[in-house]
């Protein structure tokens, strides 16, 4: 619009400009300038502002009808319930997902592992050598050399056949559970840990004297695998501990005896701990005593 406005200003500078040269020339005045005037800058004017855009009206909303109305909302609350039932579903598999590693974690011979490894830590009076990850990246393939067997036989039963479509999900997990569940049953046995499966029955079960496997459920018999994992561990972990708290009750009696207060023990009796575990090839004895305290898998 503004060049527009621009370009009419323009044509009139420019007319009056040639009128003005044509009121000098020796024409008359009135007569031919007046009329060139005349006749060009209504024109001009009548050209520029015949180009520019005319203003439309709004156009007004259409009516929507009653009934068109209500059936949108009908659909909306149709869907409603779907939609929250479908973030319902997103939330569980989230959480099970989010938690599904601990679970897989305390059902095999991870924590028994794990918990040694870090009391042996704690013997050599190193709380940080071995690294975390170093000390969990061990647990974790001795774990795997451990429940191998078992591994590929889930593999075998369930997850290859949910996979081929030979199997539908819920005959998967039965399979899969019954191989996990046994090699719980097995460990608690040879560690004469089964009678932590009554600390999680109820009050009924619990006065049972001819309670069978079959009668226990998962969720009972996971608890009590880690309850008996830990006694075993921390069993295995005092003999570890033993060796080097009489190395460091020598150490203290010998610097008291000599008058030397002042000097930390630790000082002295860590080069001695590291030199007794590395002489007696500690890391093969305690990897050996952790593999061998686990009944076979077949």
């Amino acid at each position: 619009m503004r060049i527009r406005i621009a370009v009419v200003l323009l044509l009139l500078v420019a007319l009056l400009g040639r009128a003005l040269a044509d009121e000098s020339s020796p024409v008359a005045p009135g007569t031919a300038g007046q009329q060139t005037v005349a006749k060009t800058l209504p024109a001009a004017i009548g050209q520029a502002v015949g180009n520019a855009p005319t203003p439309t009206a709004p156009m007004a909303p259409m009516a929507t009808p009653s009934g068109a109305s209500e059936t949108k909302e009908a659909l909306q609350d149709a869907e409603a319930p779907q939609a929250s039932g479908a973030w319902v579903k997103w939330i569980a598999v989230v959480t099970v997902l989010s938690l599904a590693p601990a679970l897989v974690i305390l059902v095999t011979s991870f924590t028994r592992i794990v918990v040694v490894l870090g009391l042996l830590r704690q013997a050599l009076a190193t709380p940080q050598l071995p690294p975390n990850a170093v000390l969990f990246g061990l647990a974790l393939l001795m774990t795997l050399v451990v429940m191998a067997p078992v591994i590929e036989s889930v593999y075998g039963e369930a997850v290859g056949p949910l996979l081929e479509g030979k199997i539908d999900n819920a005959t998967a997990a039965q399979k899969a559970e019954t191989h996990v569940r046994g090699f719980m049953i097995r460990q608690m046995e040879a560690a004469g840990t089964t009678d932590a499966v009554y600390a999680f029955l109820d009050s009924d079960a619990q006065g049972q004297t001819d309670l069978k496997w079959e009668d226990v459920s998962t969720w009972t018999l996971a608890p009590a695998f880690v309850i008996g994992e830990l006694k075993i561990a921390f069993l295995l972990g005092l003999r570890i501990f033993l060796p080097f708290v009489i190395i460091d009750l020598l150490v203290g009696g010998i610097l008291v005896s000599m008058g030397m207060l002042m000097l930390p023990p630790v000082l002295i009796s860590l080069p001695l701990k590291l030199l007794l575990f590395v002489l007696a090839d500690g890391w093969a004895l305690v990897a050996g005593t952790l593999m061998a305290s686990f009944a076979a898998v077949t």
